[in-house]
């Protein structure tokens, strides 16, 4: 190994066959997440409504490691393990005698780390038979991520994107729509809550709250019609 190494590179075989579930060393459990008009602590079957069951149970889980699915890690293979970085130029202009290292997750098929979940979560609904998926984004690095994680699925994605960066970040738009998934800006004309903040304003730039709730809106209105669908915040 160089003293003046930059790069410090893993194989393919390194990446790793768990992950590593922090509920199981936390010194106090995390706060239960709280129904919004019970204020009760929610039920598994509550969320069931907007995600798959599999990664609700992952969500509760106290299990110190949980597996990775063997056709997520083949995904992962793409493009991890990424590479490792010490930045000793930055260490000098400090003047540190410390070593800083950082993950280069540019590495990506997305520009960011991403990928790394939205493989498996759009890997979770496929197996719990979801053929749809509905998200927000907010500068488009996760409605990035979840359609090209939803391209390895066959699966359909609709995605809301704040209004100001959807006309702001246009090469964000172009990717997402180039892994065939559908986006609009947020406010949409799309749904009646969107509706409602344009006619309000039609210049509204949007907000991730306002995306969040146009994806939960589509979502309810797709469930009327089939069973098959499900949302990703």
């Amino acid at each position: 190994m160089s003293k003046d190494q930059y790069k410090y590179l893993l194989c393919e075989d390194d990446v790793p066959v768990q992950w590593y579930n922090i509920n199981a060393d936390m010194p106090m459990a995390p706060t239960p997440v709280l129904h919004p008009q019970t204020k009760a602590p929610i039920e598994p079957e509550f969320l069931n409504v907007l995600f798959p069951m599999s990664l609700i149970q992952q969500e509760m889980s106290t299990d110190r490691y949980i597996d990775i699915p063997e056709e997520v890690r083949e995904i992962y293979k793409l493009w991890r393990p990424t590479p490792l970085i010490r930045a000793r130029r930055l260490e000098k202009a400090l003047g540190t005698p410390a070593h800083i290292y950082y993950k280069n997750e540019g590495a990506s098929i997305s520009g960011s780390h991403k990928c790394n979940t939205s493989v498996a979560q759009a890997y979770y609904n496929m197996i719990d038979g979801t053929h749809s998926l509905t998200t927000e984004t907010g500068a488009g690095q996760w409605g990035s991520a979840l359609a090209i994680a939803c391209k390895f699925f066959d699966m359909h994605l609709e995605v809301f994107m704040v209004r100001s960066s959807y006309h702001e970040k246009p090469y964000r738009k172009i990717i997402i729509q180039s892994y065939d998934a559908d986006i609009y800006p947020s406010p949409s004309p799309k749904t009646e809550y969107g509706r409602q903040f344009l006619e309000e304003n039609p210049e509204s730039p949007g907000s991730l709250g306002i995306a969040i709730s146009e994806a939960v809106e589509t979502l309810l209105n797709q469930m009327e019609q089939r069973s098959t669908a499900s949302v990703l915040c």
